[in-house]
């Protein structure tokens, strides 16, 4: 059974360790450890900017970062922009996925959101056919740059 909780400062290196744990972050999880402890520290003092992990049997095995988000377009609708969603390797093909999804929905209603969107790299075919499978729409084309 797996807990989805708030991270916590100690839960970093696990989030960390997942992020980088892919053909993409290989090559750009590449700070420091106190680089993203700042970070961290600065997602917490946001308010609105969270991490969260998925725990099973006392190991962090999931996470995600959920930002909510006050807009004036869509008839002033508050959005859940989420981010990072990972499941470690070793936890893959046991329903993680679904149930983080379920997870960042029931946040995100309870902050009063009335969408849900985020951004995945092109070449993630696996991440868009899950995404589809959970009734995602692919609507819009994103752009980065960066700075």
């Amino acid at each position: 059974m797996i807990e989805f909780r708030l991270a916590r400062r100690e839960d970093v290196p696990a989030v960390v360790a997942m992020l980088a744990d892919d053909m993409l972050g290989r090559g750009r999880e590449t700070a420091v450890p106190d680089e993203y402890l700042a970070a961290f520290d600065a997602m917490q003092a946001e308010g609105n900017n969270h991490l969260i992990v998925g725990e099973a049997e006392g190991q962090v095995v999931a996470c995600y970062q959920i930002t909510f988000i006050s807009g004036l377009s869509l008839s002033a609708a508050r959005r859940a922009q989420i981010e990072g969603v990972r499941v470690a390797a070793s936890h893959r093909g046991q329903q993680i996925g679904e149930a983080l999804i379920e997870d960042a929905e029931s946040r995100a209603r309870a902050a009063g959101c009335s969408l849900m969107q985020f951004t995945t790299n092109k070449s993630r075919d696996m991440a868009h056919r899950f995404y589809d499978r959970l009734g995602f729409t692919p609507s819009h084309i994103g752009y980065k740059k960066p700075l």
